[in-house]
C-alpha cells in the first residue's frame, strides 16, 4: 500500500504537468495528498518541516544561477548578439547545411550560457529561412534545436553554465567541469548521433519529396536572415558578439580552481564575531559562487559594448528575465521539495532497497533513478533534483566501496536528467512546438529521438568508464 501512494503520486504529478498546470501549485499538493494517505497527522509537520524547508533552501542556492543566467540570455538577445553570431555560423557552414548550422549556433549559445528558452526564441526565425532555402520540412527544426540546445551542451559537455550540471556539485561536492573526458566523449557521442538522425530522416524526406512546404504549419512565422549590405539592421563585430560568451566559459574556469584553491574548506562565521550563522562548506557551493561570478563578468561585457543597443530595451527585458527566473526557480524548487518529502515516506524506503537488489551497481542504479524521475516530472532540473535529494549519500557509500569518484557519479547523474525527460509533457518541448508553431503530432516522434539517443549514451558512457576508467 505504501508504495502504490507514491505511484499514485508520482501520477498525479505527471497528469497535472502533462496537462499544463503549474508545478508551484501542485506539486505539495501531490507530496500532502501521499503523506495523507500514509498517516494524516503528518500532514503540516512534513509541508512546513521538510517541503517548504528544501524549497527554500534550493532557492537559497540556485536562485542566483537561475536570475543571472536568464538576464545574461535575454541580454545577448537583445544586443543583437544572438544574431551576429547566428549570421557568422550560417556564413562559415553555408545555407545549405541547414541543420548542422543550426545544432552549431544552438550550442554555442547554449554553453555560453545562454538559457535554453531564450536560445529556441532567438534561433528559430534563422531556422526558418535555412530550411525554407534548402527545402528541409519544417517539421524537423523542433528536433534540430532539441540537439543543439537540450543535449551536449546542457549537461555532457565540462563546464557548461546550465542548471543541469551545477544542481549535482552541492551533492557530490565537485565543479561543472568534473569527468571532463566522459563528458567530452558523450558529447561528441549525442552530436554525432543525432546528426546521423537528422541527415537521414531529411534524406527520407527528400526521397519523398517532401520539402519545407510538406504539411500544415497553421503557426508559421517566417524569418529572414539579415544579409551583409542589405541595410535591414547592423550587425555587431562577431569577436565582440562571441566575447561575453568566452568570458563566461573562461570565468568560469578560473573563478573554480580560485574559490577552491584559495578559500578555506570551512567559513565558520563565529571567527567573525557572527555566530548564530551556521558554518558554510565551501566546496558545495565553489560551482554556484563560480557560475554565478562568470556571468556577472559576461553581463557587465555585453552592457559595455552594446549600451546603445540595449538602453531602450534594458527595463523591459530585464524585467522579463527576472519573471521567468523566478518562475523557473520555483518550479524545480516546488518539485525538490516533493522529492524530498517523499524520500520520507515509508514507500520510498521499500521502493530504494528493491532497487539496490535489483541494481547492485550504483552507476545504473543513480542513471535508472534519474532518468526515470527526470521522465515523470517532465524537468530534468526536477528529475535530478529529486533522486539526488533521496539518494545522493547512498551513492556516494557505494560508490566509495567500488572506488568510483564522485565526479564519474556528477556526470552521470547530469547526463541522464537530460534522457527522459523531453516526455511529452516536458516544458520545453512544449515551449518549442509552440515557438515553431509545430504539434506533438507533427514533431515529437523526432524529438523523441533525441531523448533516446542522450538516454542511450549515458549507459555507454558508464560501460566506458568500466572498460577504461577515464575521468
Amino acid at each position: 500500500m505504501d508504495i502504490f501512494v507514491i505511484l499514485l503520486s508520482l501520477a498525479f504529478l505527471m497528469l497535472v504537468a502533462y496537462r499544463g498546470f503549474s508545478v508551484i501549485l501542485f506539486a505539495p499538493v501531490a507530496a500532502m495528498l501521499a503523506v495523507a494517505f500514509t498517516n494524516p497527522n503528518l500532514v503540516p509537520v512534513f509541508f512546513s518541516g521538510i517541503f517548504m524547508e528544501k524549497l527554500a533552501g534550493f532557492v537559497k542556492l540556485y536562485f542566483p544561477v537561475f536570475l543571472l543566467g536568464a538576464i545574461f540570455g535575454k541580454l545577448i538577445e537583445i544586443s543583437g548578439f544572438a544574431r551576429s553570431i547566428a549570421y557568422f555560423i550560417v556564413r562559415l557552414i553555408g545555407e545549405k547545411r541547414a541543420m548542422l548550422t543550426i545544432v552549431l549556433i544552438c550550442a554555442l549559445l547554449t554553453y555560453g550560457g545562454v538559457s535554453l528558452f531564450v536560445v529556441a526564441f532567438a534561433i528559430y526565425p534563422f531556422a526558418v529561412e535555412l530550411f525554407r532555402l534548402a527545402d528541409i520540412p519544417k517539421r524537423l527544426i523542433p528536433a534540430t534545436i532539441a540537439l543543439g540546445a537540450f543535449t551536449f551542451t546542457m549537461d555532457a559537455l565540462p563546464g557548461t553554465p546550465q542548471i543541469q550540471n551545477i544542481i549535482p556539485t552541492t551533492f557530490f561536492n565537485t565543479t561543472t567541469w568534473a569527468a571532463p573526458w566522459l563528458g567530452l566523449i558523450g558529447s561528441v557521442l549525442v552530436f554525432t548521433c543525432g546528426m546521423f538522425y537528422l541527415e537521414w530522416r531529411r534524406k527520407a524526406a527528400m526521397k519523398k519529396r517532401q520539402g519545407y512546404a510538406s504539411g500544415i504549419h497553421s503557426g508559421d512565422k517566417p524569418g529572414r536572415l539579415i544579409q551583409a549590405g542589405s541595410g535591414e539592421g547592423i550587425l555587431a563585430p562577431v569577436a565582440v558578439a562571441f566575447l561575453p560568451l568566452l568570458l563566461v566559459g573562461v570565468c568560469n574556469k578560473v573563478f573554480t580552481l580560485v574559490i577552491l584553491n584559495l578559500s578555506e574548506r570551512r567559513f565558520d562565521f563565529a571567527a567573525i564575531g557572527l555566530a548564530d550563522i551556521p558554518p558554510l562548506e565551501v566546496p558545495k557551493l565553489a560551482a554556484v559562487w563560480a557560475v554565478s561570478g562568470a556571468l556577472i563578468v559576461g553581463i557587465a561585457a555585453v552592457i559595455f559594448s552594446s549600451f546603445k543597443t540595449i538602453q531602450k530595451s534594458f527595463r523591459k527585458g530585464t524585467q522579463e528575465s527576472i519573471g521567468g527566473a523566478m518562475l523557473a526557480t520555483l518550479n524545480t524548487a516546488s518539485e525538490y521539495g516533493y522529492g524530498s518529502v517523499i524520500a520520507a515516506l515509508p514507500g520510498f524506503k521499500q521502493i530504494n532497497k528493491g532497487l539496490a537488489h535489483a541494481i547492485s551497481d550504483p552507476l545504473i542504479n543513480e542513471a535508472v533513478t534519474t532518468t526515470t524521475l527526470a521522465g515523470v516530472t517532465g524537468s530534468a532540473s526536477g528529475g535530478m533534483s529529486i533522486a539526488l535529494a533521496a539518494m545522493s549519500d547512498t551513492y556516494i557509500e557505494q560508490a566509495a566501496r567500488h572506488g568510483i569518484p564522485n565526479e564519474v557519479l556528477h556526470r552521470v547523474a547530469s547526463m541522464a536528467s537530460g534522457g527522459m525527460d523531453t516526455l511529452p509533457h516536458n516544458g520545453a518541448v512544449i515551449t518549442l512546438l509552440a515557438i515553431t508553431g509545430l504539434t506533438h503530432r507533427e514533431s515529437y516522434i523526432d524529438i523523441f529521438a533525441m531523448t533516446i539517443i542522450k538516454t542511450v549514451v549515458v549507459f555507454l558512457i558508464i560501460g566506458l568508464y568500466y572498460l577504461t576508467g577515464i575521468v
